[in-house]
Protein backbone atom coordinates (compact mmCIF):
# COMPACT_ATOMS: atom_id res chain seq x y z
CA UNK A 1 0.00 0.00 0.00
CA UNK A 2 3.03 2.19 1.29
CA UNK A 3 4.72 1.75 -2.19
CA UNK A 4 1.37 2.52 -4.21
CA UNK A 5 0.72 6.08 -2.26
CA UNK A 6 4.87 6.70 -3.35
CA UNK A 7 4.27 5.79 -6.75
CA UNK A 8 1.04 7.63 -7.09
CA UNK A 9 2.51 10.99 -5.29
CA UNK A 10 5.53 10.90 -7.46
CA UNK A 11 3.45 10.63 -10.29
CA UNK A 12 1.00 13.63 -9.22
CA UNK A 13 4.39 15.99 -7.81
CA UNK A 14 5.81 15.11 -11.94
CA UNK A 15 2.54 16.04 -13.25
CA UNK A 16 2.15 19.41 -11.28
CA UNK A 17 5.89 20.51 -11.40
CA UNK A 18 5.02 20.01 -15.60
CA UNK A 19 2.82 23.40 -15.34
CA UNK A 20 3.60 26.56 -15.91
CA UNK A 21 3.92 28.56 -12.30
CA UNK A 22 0.74 29.95 -12.77
CA UNK A 23 -1.06 27.07 -12.76
CA UNK A 24 0.72 24.78 -9.85
CA UNK A 25 -0.27 28.14 -8.07
CA UNK A 26 -4.40 27.82 -9.52
CA UNK A 27 -3.81 24.44 -8.22
CA UNK A 28 -2.28 25.48 -5.04
CA UNK A 29 -5.68 27.72 -4.26
CA UNK A 30 -7.87 25.14 -5.28
CA UNK A 31 -6.74 22.38 -3.38
CA UNK A 32 -5.52 24.64 0.00
CA UNK A 33 -9.35 26.26 -0.26
CA UNK A 34 -10.55 22.78 -0.21
CA UNK A 35 -8.16 21.20 2.91
CA UNK A 36 -9.26 24.04 5.17
CA UNK A 37 -12.67 24.06 4.30
CA UNK A 38 -13.48 20.95 4.84
CA UNK A 39 -10.72 20.31 7.75
CA UNK A 40 -12.80 22.83 9.55
CA UNK A 41 -16.28 20.86 8.66
CA UNK A 42 -15.21 17.55 9.88
CA UNK A 43 -15.62 19.03 13.19
CA UNK A 44 -18.89 20.39 12.12
CA UNK A 45 -17.80 24.18 11.59
CA UNK A 46 -18.45 25.76 8.73
CA UNK A 47 -16.32 28.89 7.19
CA UNK A 48 -16.91 30.81 4.17
CA UNK A 49 -15.86 29.44 1.46
CA UNK A 50 -15.34 33.23 -0.34
CA UNK A 51 -13.77 34.59 2.48
CA UNK A 52 -10.71 31.15 2.19
CA UNK A 53 -10.30 31.62 -1.24
CA UNK A 54 -9.50 34.85 -0.68
CA UNK A 55 -6.98 34.66 2.17
CA UNK A 56 -5.49 31.81 0.20
CA UNK A 57 -5.56 33.75 -3.01
CA UNK A 58 -3.36 36.96 -0.78
CA UNK A 59 -0.74 34.40 1.11
CA UNK A 60 -0.17 33.12 -2.97
CA UNK A 61 0.33 36.37 -4.17
CA UNK A 62 -2.36 35.88 -6.57
CA UNK A 63 -4.98 38.59 -7.88
CA UNK A 64 -8.48 36.89 -8.07
CA UNK A 65 -11.78 38.65 -9.09
CA UNK A 66 -14.29 39.30 -6.45
CA UNK A 67 -10.97 38.99 -3.59
CA UNK A 68 -13.17 40.00 -0.52
CA UNK A 69 -11.88 40.68 3.47
CA UNK A 70 -11.50 37.61 5.80
CA UNK A 71 -12.72 37.02 9.56
CA UNK A 72 -10.25 36.69 12.35
CA UNK A 73 -10.97 33.01 12.64
CA UNK A 74 -10.55 32.52 8.81
CA UNK A 75 -7.06 33.95 8.67
CA UNK A 76 -6.52 31.87 11.86
CA UNK A 77 -6.94 28.55 10.34
CA UNK A 78 -5.31 29.27 6.95
CA UNK A 79 -1.97 30.98 9.07
CA UNK A 80 -2.27 27.21 10.56
CA UNK A 81 -2.28 25.27 7.21
CA UNK A 82 0.32 27.62 5.66
CA UNK A 83 2.97 27.76 8.50
CA UNK A 84 3.06 23.84 8.66
CA UNK A 85 3.38 23.16 4.74
CA UNK A 86 5.36 26.34 3.44
CA UNK A 87 7.48 25.56 6.39
CA UNK A 88 7.40 21.85 6.54
CA UNK A 89 11.36 21.12 7.02
CA UNK A 90 11.05 23.59 9.94
CA UNK A 91 11.19 22.06 14.10
CA UNK A 92 7.60 21.36 15.35
CA UNK A 93 7.58 22.88 19.23
CA UNK A 94 5.39 22.82 21.86
CA UNK A 95 5.58 27.15 21.12
CA UNK A 96 4.76 26.31 17.62
CA UNK A 97 1.76 24.01 18.35
CA UNK A 98 0.32 26.72 21.00
CA UNK A 99 1.01 29.41 18.47
CA UNK A 100 -1.59 27.61 15.88
CA UNK A 101 -3.93 26.68 18.59
CA UNK A 102 -4.08 30.36 19.72
CA UNK A 103 -4.69 31.14 15.56
CA UNK A 104 -7.72 28.69 15.16
CA UNK A 105 -9.40 30.72 18.78
CA UNK A 106 -8.51 34.15 18.48
CA UNK A 107 -11.40 35.10 20.46
CA UNK A 108 -10.63 32.89 23.34
CA UNK A 109 -13.79 31.24 22.56
CA UNK A 110 -15.15 27.77 21.17
CA UNK A 111 -18.33 29.10 20.37
CA UNK A 112 -19.85 30.36 23.21
CA UNK A 113 -17.46 28.49 25.84
CA UNK A 114 -14.40 30.60 26.57
CA UNK A 115 -11.46 27.91 26.45
CA UNK A 116 -7.83 27.60 27.56
CA UNK A 117 -5.54 28.91 24.27
CA UNK A 118 -2.21 28.51 23.45
CA UNK A 119 -1.91 26.21 26.27
CA UNK A 120 -3.03 22.45 27.89
CA UNK A 121 -6.27 21.86 28.99
CA UNK A 122 -6.28 21.52 32.67
CA UNK A 123 -9.55 19.48 33.04
CA UNK A 124 -10.90 21.42 35.84
CA UNK A 125 -14.12 20.39 34.88
CA UNK A 126 -13.63 16.76 35.06
CA UNK A 127 -11.96 14.40 32.72
CA UNK A 128 -11.87 15.01 28.63
CA UNK A 129 -14.46 12.93 26.79
CA UNK A 130 -16.08 12.45 23.84
CA UNK A 131 -19.52 11.79 24.10
CA UNK A 132 -23.11 11.20 22.34
CA UNK A 133 -26.25 10.41 23.01
CA UNK A 134 -29.37 11.90 25.21
CA UNK A 135 -28.74 12.99 29.10
CA UNK A 136 -28.63 9.82 31.03
CA UNK A 137 -28.34 7.22 27.96
CA UNK A 138 -24.44 9.42 27.05
CA UNK A 139 -22.33 6.65 24.81
CA UNK A 140 -18.39 8.01 26.19
CA UNK A 141 -16.37 7.06 22.71
CA UNK A 142 -13.40 8.43 24.11
CA UNK A 143 -11.30 9.50 27.30
CA UNK A 144 -8.42 11.55 26.86
CA UNK A 145 -4.82 10.82 28.74
CA UNK A 146 -5.62 13.22 32.29
CA UNK A 147 -4.19 16.58 32.11
CA UNK A 148 -1.44 16.05 34.16
CA UNK A 149 0.19 13.87 31.73
CA UNK A 150 0.10 16.04 28.66
CA UNK A 151 3.45 17.83 29.28
CA UNK A 152 5.31 14.23 29.42
CA UNK A 153 3.20 12.90 26.45
CA UNK A 154 3.84 15.95 24.21
CA UNK A 155 7.13 16.03 24.97
CA UNK A 156 7.85 12.11 23.88
CA UNK A 157 5.86 13.15 20.86
CA UNK A 158 7.62 16.03 19.47
CA UNK A 159 10.91 13.93 20.65
CA UNK A 160 9.90 11.40 18.08
CA UNK A 161 8.59 13.83 15.37
CA UNK A 162 12.18 15.71 15.45
CA UNK A 163 13.91 12.81 15.10
CA UNK A 164 15.70 11.59 11.76
CA UNK A 165 15.35 8.43 11.85
CA UNK A 166 14.61 7.22 8.68
CA UNK A 167 10.88 6.30 9.01
CA UNK A 168 8.67 6.65 5.77
CA UNK A 169 7.40 10.16 6.36
CA UNK A 170 4.01 8.83 4.73
CA UNK A 171 4.04 6.38 7.93
CA UNK A 172 5.10 8.74 10.18
CA UNK A 173 2.18 11.33 9.24
CA UNK A 174 -0.06 8.17 10.21
CA UNK A 175 1.44 7.91 13.39
CA UNK A 176 1.44 11.65 14.05
CA UNK A 177 -2.30 12.54 13.66
CA UNK A 178 -3.16 9.27 15.93
CA UNK A 179 -0.59 10.09 18.37
CA UNK A 180 -1.45 13.69 18.17
CA UNK A 181 -5.11 13.28 18.41
CA UNK A 182 -4.92 10.38 21.12
CA UNK A 183 -2.96 13.20 23.69
CA UNK A 184 -5.69 15.37 23.02
CA UNK A 185 -3.71 18.28 24.31
CA UNK A 186 -6.12 21.24 24.01
CA UNK A 187 -9.76 21.90 25.29
CA UNK A 188 -10.69 22.39 21.21
CA UNK A 189 -8.99 21.97 18.18
CA UNK A 190 -7.48 18.69 18.59
CA UNK A 191 -8.30 17.73 15.27
CA UNK A 192 -7.85 20.59 12.63
CA UNK A 193 -4.26 20.91 14.43
CA UNK A 194 -3.47 17.02 13.79
CA UNK A 195 -4.59 17.23 10.17
CA UNK A 196 -1.98 20.00 9.73
CA UNK A 197 0.84 18.13 11.26
CA UNK A 198 -0.21 15.45 8.95
CA UNK A 199 0.05 17.74 6.33
CA UNK A 200 3.20 19.07 7.15
CA UNK A 201 4.65 15.47 7.15
CA UNK A 202 2.89 14.93 3.93
CA UNK A 203 4.36 17.97 2.38
CA UNK A 204 8.02 16.50 3.81
CA UNK A 205 7.12 13.19 1.88
CA UNK A 206 6.58 14.94 -1.47
CA UNK A 207 9.47 17.77 -1.43
CA UNK A 208 7.68 20.69 -2.00
CA UNK A 209 5.63 23.35 0.13
CA UNK A 210 2.50 23.58 -2.40
CA UNK A 211 -0.53 20.90 -2.17
CA UNK A 212 -2.17 19.47 -4.68
CA UNK A 213 -4.34 16.80 -2.93
CA UNK A 214 -6.23 17.11 0.13
CA UNK A 215 -6.87 14.29 2.93
CA UNK A 216 -8.72 16.57 4.76
CA UNK A 217 -11.13 16.30 1.91
CA UNK A 218 -10.97 12.59 1.77
CA UNK A 219 -11.74 12.29 5.61
CA UNK A 220 -14.71 14.71 5.48
CA UNK A 221 -15.99 12.19 2.56
CA UNK A 222 -15.90 9.48 5.09
CA UNK A 223 -16.11 11.30 8.31
CA UNK A 224 -18.21 8.22 10.20
CA UNK A 225 -15.65 5.56 8.93
CA UNK A 226 -12.85 8.27 10.14
CA UNK A 227 -14.30 8.38 13.89
CA UNK A 228 -15.06 4.76 13.65
CA UNK A 229 -11.60 3.58 12.83
CA UNK A 230 -10.69 6.07 15.99
CA UNK A 231 -12.75 4.92 18.60
CA UNK A 232 -12.14 1.43 17.82
CA UNK A 233 -7.98 1.75 17.77
CA UNK A 234 -7.77 4.41 21.02
CA UNK A 235 -10.29 1.75 22.91
CA UNK A 236 -7.84 -1.20 21.63
CA UNK A 237 -3.90 -2.45 21.87
CA UNK A 238 -1.09 -0.59 21.15
CA UNK A 239 -1.31 -2.38 17.33
CA UNK A 240 -1.99 0.38 15.11
CA UNK A 241 -2.06 -1.45 11.78
CA UNK A 242 -5.50 -1.22 10.80
CA UNK A 243 -5.82 2.25 11.97
CA UNK A 244 -2.85 2.96 9.42
CA UNK A 245 -4.04 0.66 6.67
CA UNK A 246 -7.15 3.17 6.70
CA UNK A 247 -5.02 6.38 6.35
CA UNK A 248 -2.80 5.15 3.61
CA UNK A 249 -6.34 3.93 1.58
CA UNK A 250 -7.75 7.21 2.77
CA UNK A 251 -4.37 8.88 1.01
CA UNK A 252 -4.62 7.07 -1.94
CA UNK A 253 -8.06 8.48 -2.40
CA UNK A 254 -7.30 11.68 -1.78
CA UNK A 255 -4.33 11.16 -4.42
CA UNK A 256 -6.61 9.87 -7.09
CA UNK A 257 -9.22 13.10 -6.66
CA UNK A 258 -6.29 15.36 -6.94
CA UNK A 259 -6.61 14.76 -11.00
CA UNK A 260 -10.27 16.20 -10.72
CA UNK A 261 -8.68 19.51 -9.22
CA UNK A 262 -6.21 18.97 -12.09
CA UNK A 263 -8.48 18.37 -14.58
CA UNK A 264 -10.68 21.93 -13.54
CA UNK A 265 -7.69 23.74 -13.15
CA UNK A 266 -6.76 22.58 -16.75
CA UNK A 267 -10.25 23.65 -17.89
CA UNK A 268 -10.60 27.29 -16.47
CA UNK A 269 -6.90 28.36 -18.14
CA UNK A 270 -8.53 26.75 -21.90
CA UNK A 271 -11.58 29.13 -20.93
CA UNK A 272 -9.71 32.24 -19.85
CA UNK A 273 -7.52 31.30 -23.09
CA UNK A 274 -10.23 31.30 -25.14
CA UNK A 275 -12.68 33.83 -23.40
CA UNK A 276 -10.68 36.62 -21.45
CA UNK A 277 -10.10 38.83 -24.90
CA UNK A 278 -13.65 38.74 -25.96
CA UNK A 279 -15.12 40.31 -22.46
CA UNK A 280 -16.67 43.68 -21.98
CA UNK A 281 -16.32 44.33 -18.40
CA UNK A 282 -14.52 43.27 -14.97
CA UNK A 283 -18.41 42.23 -13.64
CA UNK A 284 -18.35 39.64 -16.57
CA UNK A 285 -15.04 38.41 -15.38
CA UNK A 286 -16.43 38.25 -11.74
CA UNK A 287 -19.45 36.07 -12.46
CA UNK A 288 -17.74 33.70 -15.32
CA UNK A 289 -15.38 32.84 -12.11
CA UNK A 290 -17.95 32.29 -10.15
CA UNK A 291 -19.52 29.78 -12.69
CA UNK A 292 -16.31 28.08 -12.87
CA UNK A 293 -15.94 27.70 -9.43
CA UNK A 294 -19.24 26.27 -9.27
CA UNK A 295 -22.14 28.62 -8.31
CA UNK A 296 -23.91 27.93 -5.18
CA UNK A 297 -27.94 27.53 -7.05
CA UNK A 298 -28.96 29.11 -10.14
CA UNK A 299 -27.32 32.16 -11.71
CA UNK A 300 -30.22 34.50 -12.48
CA UNK A 301 -30.13 38.70 -13.61
CA UNK A 302 -30.90 39.70 -10.07
CA UNK A 303 -28.14 37.49 -8.65
CA UNK A 304 -25.89 38.55 -11.09
CA UNK A 305 -26.71 42.30 -9.78
CA UNK A 306 -26.32 41.76 -6.55
CA UNK A 307 -22.76 40.17 -6.73
CA UNK A 308 -21.39 42.40 -9.28
CA UNK A 309 -22.99 45.81 -7.38
CA UNK A 310 -24.95 46.21 -10.73
CA UNK A 311 -28.64 47.60 -11.54
CA UNK A 312 -30.52 44.39 -13.27
CA UNK A 313 -31.31 46.24 -16.75
CA UNK A 314 -26.79 46.50 -16.59
CA UNK A 315 -26.81 42.49 -15.71
CA UNK A 316 -29.20 41.58 -18.19
CA UNK A 317 -26.67 43.51 -20.78
CA UNK A 318 -23.71 41.89 -19.59
CA UNK A 319 -25.65 38.57 -19.70
CA UNK A 320 -26.86 39.27 -23.34
CA UNK A 321 -23.83 40.03 -24.39
CA UNK A 322 -21.82 36.51 -22.81
CA UNK A 323 -25.25 34.76 -24.53
CA UNK A 324 -24.14 36.43 -28.26
CA UNK A 325 -20.69 35.48 -27.60
CA UNK A 326 -22.12 31.34 -27.04
CA UNK A 327 -19.94 31.53 -23.57
CA UNK A 328 -23.50 30.93 -21.65
CA UNK A 329 -26.92 30.51 -22.16
CA UNK A 330 -30.37 30.23 -20.56
CA UNK A 331 -30.58 26.38 -18.48
CA UNK A 332 -33.47 24.18 -19.75
CA UNK A 333 -36.74 23.64 -18.12
CA UNK A 334 -37.40 27.39 -17.70
CA UNK A 335 -39.17 28.20 -14.33
CA UNK A 336 -40.58 31.64 -12.62
CA UNK A 337 -37.02 32.84 -13.00
CA UNK A 338 -34.96 32.76 -15.96
CA UNK A 339 -31.42 30.93 -14.87
CA UNK A 340 -27.69 31.08 -16.77
CA UNK A 341 -25.29 28.53 -17.12
CA UNK A 342 -21.71 28.14 -19.24
CA UNK A 343 -21.41 26.63 -22.38
CA UNK A 344 -19.09 23.58 -22.39
CA UNK A 345 -16.46 24.22 -24.48
CA UNK A 346 -16.02 21.72 -27.51
CA UNK A 347 -12.26 20.97 -26.35
CA UNK A 348 -13.09 17.91 -23.86
CA UNK A 349 -10.57 18.49 -20.75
Amino acid sequence: MLGKVRNLQGKLVGKMQSLGFELRNEAALETLTLDVLKSTEIEGEILDPEQVRSSIARRLGMDIAGSIPSDREVEGVVDMMFDATRHFEETLTKERVSDWHSALFPTGHSGMYKIIVGNWRDDSTGPMQVVSGALGKEKVHFQAPVASEIGNEIERFLDWFNKTDGQDPVIKAGIAHLWFVTVHPFEDGNGRIARAITDMLLARSDGIPQRFYSMSAQIRRVRKEYYAVLERTQKGTIDITDWLEWFLNCLLDSLYASDRILEKVIYKHRFWNKNAARLQNDRQKLLLNKLLDGFDGKLTSSKWAKVAKCSTDTALRDIQDLMNKQIVRKTAGGGRSTSYELVEMDEKV
